[in-house]
This record gives C-alpha cells, sequence and structure tokens, in this order.
C-alpha cells in the first residue's frame, strides 16, 4: 500500500497554528539559552564533586568524551537541548510537546523499523572491518558492560534532542510556513551538518565528513515527512551512533566507550575518504530500505 500523502501535512499540522517566523527564530534562542543553562548546571555538579583544582581537567575530559563517565556526561548534556526545544514548543507555539513526535505508535512502530534496517545493513561492514582491519581493543568489555546501560540511556536523549530540533521543532516550523523542501527539509539538513563541524578533530577531512553528516540529515528529513513521525529518523540516528560511539573509534573524540579503535584517524583523508563513499552508499541503501517499508504499511 502506498504512503499516504497526508501524513506529513498531520505531522505539520500543530505547527500550522502559530506559524510566525519571529516564533520560529526566537525559538532557536530559547533552546539555546535553555541548553547553555543546562551545560551551567552540570559545570556547577562538576565542580561540586571535583573541586576547584579539577574542575578544567574534568571539563576537558566531558568535552572530548574520552572516559567512560566523562561520555555519559556529554551524551547527558544533550538533555537541555531536548527541554529548550519543549519550552520553545510549549511557550512560544503554544502546542503540547508530544506533536513534536508524531503519534506514539507510529513512533514506536518507525523507531524499531529503522533501527533494525540500519543493522541489518550495517552487520556486513562490521565483519568486514574485524576482517580486513588491524583493529585493537580500546576499552575492556568489563568496564563496556557496566557503563552500556547508561550509555544507551545517553544515545537515546543525544540522538532523540538531535532529532527534536532538527526534524521536529524547525522542519515542522519551516514547513508550516514555506512550501518549499529546500526551505523545511534542505535548510535543517544543511544546518545539521555544519554543527558537526570540528576541524581540530578531523583536520582535511572536515568538510566531507560535513557533507556526509548532512546528507545522513537530508535522508532521515525525507523519512520523516514521508512517515510523518520522528520515530524512523530517531531509530536510524541511535543505531547509526551506537556503532560510531559504542562500537569502533578513530580516537580523536567520543571513544570513551568503544571497543576497538581503528587503524587511522579521522584526519587521514586517503584512509577516510573510500569509508565515506561506502557510508553514503549504505546511507541510500537504508533509505531504500526504509521508503520500502514504509510503502507497504
Amino acid at each position: 500500500m502506498l504512503l499516504s500523502p497526508l501524513a506529513f501535512d498531520r505531522f505539520v499540522a500543530p505547527a500550522r497554528l502559530r506559524p510566525q517566523i519571529w516564533r520560529f527564530l526566537v525559538g532557536l534562542a530559547v533552546v539555546m539559552v535553555v541548553y547553555v543553562a543546562w551545560m551551567g548546571v552540570m559545570v556547577g555538579i562538576v565542580w561540586a564533586a571535583k573541586g576547584g583544582t579539577g574542575v578544567d581537567r574534568a571539563l576537558g575530559s566531558i568535552g572530548t568524551g574520552s572516559t567512560p563517565g566523562s561520555l555519559i556526561l556529554l551524551l547527558l548534556t544533550f538533555v537541555g537541548m531536548a527541554l529548550g526545544v519543549f519550552a520553545a514548543t510549549r511557550w512560544l507555539h503554544k502546542r503540547p510537546i508530544a506533536t513534536l513526535f508524531g503519534p506514539r505508535q507510529l513512533v514506536l512502530r518507525d523507531f524499531a523499523t529503522g533501527f533494525g534496517i540500519f543493522v541489518a545493513f550495517a552487520m556486513p561492514g562490521i565483519i568486514w572491518f574485524f576482517f580486513t582491519l588491524d583493529l585493537t581493543p580500546n576499552v575492556s568489555m568489563q568496564i563496556w558492560l557496566l557503563f552500556l546501560p547508561l550509555a544507551l540511556i545517553g544515545l537515546l536523549i543525544q540522538t532523540g534532542a538531535e532529532e527534536l530540533i532538527f526534524r521536529g521543532y524547525m522542519q515542522q516550523q519551516l514547513a508550516a510556513r514555506f512550501a518549499s523542501r529546500w526551505v523545511w527539509m534542505v535548510l535543517p539538513s544543511v544546518i545539521f551538518g555544519l554543527v558537526h563541524y570540528a576541524p581540530e578533530e578531523m583536520g582535511d577531512s572536515v568538510w566531507l565528513m560535513v557533507f556526509v553528516t548532512g546528507f545522513f540529515g537530508l535522508v532521515m528529513a525525507d523519512l520523516t515527512a514521508r512517515s510523518g513521525s520522528l520515530g524512523m529518523a530517531w531509530g536510524l540516528h541511535f543505531a547509526n551512533n551506537l556503532f560510531a560511539v559504542l562500537v569502533f573509534t578513530t580516537g580523536e573524540a567520543l571513544d570513551g566507550l568503544a571497543l576497538y579503535r581503528l587503524p587511522f584517524s579521522a584526519r587521514d583523508t586517503e584512509a577516510i575518504l573510500p569509508l565515506l563513499a561506502i557510508d553514503l552508499l549504505g546511507m541510500i541503501l537504508v533509505w531504500a530500505a526504509c521508503r520500502y517499508a514504509l510503502r507497504r504499511r
């Protein structure tokens, strides 16, 4: 059965009640203020726990997620982003927070579908990594299992918060005001790619990584529009970050709980380029499989 063309209209409908651009821009400012305030709260907690002498070192560790504890804290900073989106949605647009997600049953079903499809397509690549690359252990299995429950909760929060702001709030509010896909689908995806700009970690590969991240955002934006909920994009995002944070690392950042270290750096463009090409192809295949699953509803 073909996907109903009304799915995205139903998803965007609550945003059409107050679609003014000034509300949207002020809403983004609210998100930033709440996010920064939450970061301040977390810094205060670290200060109280570590004392003034150790806080700089602790914050530096949290900034890169270089230890299991600091990685968990880094993921928890995204609580502030989610709270900011909730605040903007309720205060400025006067609509329920649940409208950011879409129908609950649809969110749960699509999350499971997106997660399952991503894992199914990722497994051959993971097996290929083990057979062809010189992987080295990064953390012990005992430590990994100890922190795994908290890490999974943290990744659900981190990926959920990013989906809320980019595929929920931004995509809905822009679609409520503008008909062009260049505005409500492409623009948030470009911004999504740009906020992952990290030249100190990626070196000369940075713009390639930004492009691939933006393309991933575009795929998720399209699936959100076609499914009418954040579920599928959230499931894909969660699965992607699970492998990128908890299984493999190149060692520059977010490596505190990765099981294995890859034999090259993200700065090594010559080594990264073929993998990014494979990554793009994999995204296209996953997108096609998700589109097929949506058509069979």
